[in-house]
């Protein structure tokens, strides 16, 4: 099967650090590649502000637009997320040429989609969607208010507009109303867990920072494992011995985080992340193999702060250290020498017996 092809564009201020929108774009980029699409083309263009209309500038749509067609492209993704009114704007220019326009939230939602396993998970991508679109019912609205009426008549349009936010506002309903059972269900399971004085902990972190393979070496679970943007959604719960107390926790994984999650992709995910909530204890896992981990711990920390997890007792994981130097490592040591943590390379199975009695000491 043929990739689509898309065009990846980025608004840039004209003071910002040259490589800090080259991460910027790359990230993009490897969120196009979980996909499953091909960058044939990555722009930026260089602006004080968005342009109110269409983001990037009338000029600079239509000579994507015209590059687009000339590369057989049948997306232009735009880094950030967009308003409704913009979206239809570029749309409308973009239409002669036969390419679509996504925002970010649009690419990470579609990835969302193709990663998700169980009812529960598709569910949540479904909420996160409708929310989402939600808004884009305006520029539907304007669309058919051209099919249907004219200037000074009230028209077909604004009746299927109105029709169709009733429509979503009933699928909202409807999705939230399965997904209260499937919370339920997690309450009930984590009640009997307490009851049993089973200790729960947590693992977050941005996303492939090596979670998943972490969960796998502790607890000896085959879960997937690749090395893409959110390759786990649904939340995997496994067992980990505890050696001194001769007692077992349970470890749980969760979806990876990533900057500029707006708040209706994290409310959506709300049930996923509820193992997260109720843990006693949170592994942060950081690739400190990756040259942005500091920046990776700021948005997992700003996440977490959204989540209300500030108090929840936090073990920092720096994970992948078979890929950084002894310097890198003494240097990580000296600046996280007041924070309780450890390293590991899960890969390698080192750290692990350490990570294991730390974690077993913080419950």
């Amino acid at each position: 099967m043929e990739k689509e092809k898309a065009i990846l564009v980025d608004l840039i201020h004209p003071r910002m650090d040259r490589r800090h929108a080259m991460d910027r774009m790359q990230e993009l980029e490897e969120l196009v590649n979980t996909y499953g699409g091909i960058v044939v083309v990555k722009q930026w263009q260089k602006r004080s502000a968005p342009h109110p209309k269409t983001y990037i500038g009338t000029g600079k749509v239509e000579e994507l637009g015209n590059e687009g067609k000339e590369h057989g492209v049948s997306i232009l993704i735009i880094n950030d997320q967009l308003r409704p009114r913009q979206v239809y704007d570029v749309g409308e220019m973009l239409s002669p040429f036969g390419i679509q326009v996504w925002d970010r939230i649009d690419l990470i939602l579609k990835i969302f989609a193709k990663h998700a396993k169980t009812a529960e998970a598709k569910l949540e991508i479904e909420l996160a969607s409708v929310r989402h679109m939600g808004p884009r019912i305006f520029g539907m609205g304007m669309e058919l208010s051209r099919q249907g009426g004219g200037t000074g008549t009230r028209g077909i349009g604004e009746t299927n507009s109105e029709r169709m936010k009733r429509h979503l506002k009933e699928k909202e309903r409807r999705i939230k109303s399965k997904l209260e059972k499937f919370k339920n269900g997690r309450s009930l399971a984590r009640q009997g867990r307490r009851r049993r004085g089973l200790k729960t902990v947590s693992i977050v972190g941005y996303t492939n920072a090596g979670k998943t393979t972490l969960l796998n070496a502790l607890t000896g679970r085959k879960e997937y494992v690749a090395n893409e943007l959110f390759a786990t959604l649904d939340t995997r719960v496994g067992q980990l011995y505890l050696p001194e107390s001769h007692s077992t926790a349970l470890l749980s994984d969760t979806i990876g985080f990533i900057k500029d999650l707006p708040p209706e992709l994290l409310n959506a995910f709300s049930s996923t992340l509820s193992e997260a909530v109720e843990a006693d204890l949170l592994l942060q896992v950081i690739d400190v193999s990756d040259k942005d981990y500091k920046q990776h711990i700021e948005v997992v920390d700003d996440i977490l702060e959204r989540l209300g997890l500030t108090e929840t007792k936090r073990l920092l994981v720096f994970s992948k250290i078979d890929g950084i130097s002894k310097k890198t490592k003494l240097e990580i040591q000296e600046q996280f020498k007041e924070t309780q943590h450890v390293f590991v390379s899960a890969l390698k199975r080192t750290g692990l017996d350490t990570l294991t009695s730390a974690i077993e000491n913080s419950l």
